[in-house]
């Protein structure tokens, strides 16, 4: 059963106002980024905006930072959604508990930028990092949502070129397969007040702009993962995406893939980043760091 502080906490997110459906795409962006934007950053952690060759992108790390590992953070919001600066307050608490480097990429967004760009700013972004010196095997590279996929398919597109691979991807809650014919979207319809079938194919539309949404670079479920480094896949059993992360893994397995799926009961989607306002999130958060500690060496 959920903890009591994750009921007090959803019942603070259903008592806050909410924008119309209605609102143009440019408004809803906006507010995000200055309620989201508003959020403290972790004690001890500072925002560094920076360039990584030509994406925008902030880094989110502590004062002593010698040694630690690093991490590609890719956002959620469909594609069309999200930003470094609406996911900085949380990307700095995976920094802090997860004694990393975050690089929280500002990939762009459709319907003005559709695939394959943010793929494009994914991998560049990644190989920035590694031709600045950062070693692969001391690198993860993650996201929630979206970024999820986005993840596995930068790992996809990574592999395909012949680069050398980070040392895992993390996949919160991830939208894996832009097919969106999962069963899950009618099952959990009624359970998951975040993410819908209609808002899917909304936001696949926009990204897809007439691409095959079979092409594993957009919905790497369907790929062939042969190769891949260890994944780690989370995703609440209320989720309408709870197909997706299901899929994902199985792909993984099948190829020979080291994953690790954890399903969190009652969890809604990516509740990672009300960390740390309830015990739930707070676990994920620490079995990411976990993850990130054995892949990378400690």
């Amino acid at each position: 059963m959920a903890s009591q502080e994750f009921h007090a906490h959803q019942a603070r997110i259903a008592a806050a106002p909410r924008p119309s459906p209605d609102q143009p795409l440019a408004e809803k962006r906006a507010r995000a980024d200055a309620v989201m934007g508003a959020i403290p950053l972790a004690p001890g952690i500072v925002a560094e905006p920076v360039s990584a060759d030509g994406v925008p992108a902030i880094w989110l790390r502590g004062e002593d930072v010698s040694g630690a590992a690093a991490m590609v953070y890719f956002h959620g919001g469909g594609y069309r959604m999200g930003s470094a600066t609406a996911w900085q307050s949380y990307a700095s608490q995976l920094a802090a508990r997860c004694g990393a480097r975050v690089l929280l990429v500002d990939y762009r967004l459709a319907p003005e930028h559709p695939f394959p760009a943010a793929l494009d700013d994914a991998v560049a972004a990644v190989r920035w990092l590694v031709a600045s010196g950062e070693a692969p095997e001391r690198l993860v590279v993650a996201g929630d949502s979206a970024g999820g996929g986005l993840a596995a398919a930068t790992l996809l597109a990574l592999r395909d070129a012949g680069d050398p691979l980070p040392a895992g991807g993390v996949c919160l809650s991830p939208w894996a397969d832009l097919t969106n014919c999962a069963a899950s979207f009618s099952e959990k319809a009624d359970t998951d007040a975040l993410f819908s079938k209609a808002q899917a194919d909304e936001a696949a539309d926009l990204y897809l702009a007439g691409h095959a949404a079979e092409d594993p670079r957009v919905s790497p479920a369907l790929g062939d993962l042969t190769g891949l480094p260890p994944l780690l896949i989370h995703v609440g059993d209320v989720e309408v995406l709870f197909d997706d992360a299901q899929r994902l893994a199985a792909g993984a397995r099948r190829d020979g893939v080291d994953v690790q799926l954890s399903v969190y009961p009652e969890m809604p989607h990516v509740w990672h980043m009300a960390v740390p306002a309830f015990p739930e999130a707070v676990d994920a958060v620490d079995e990411i760091a976990r993850f990130v500690e054995r892949v990378t060496g400690g």
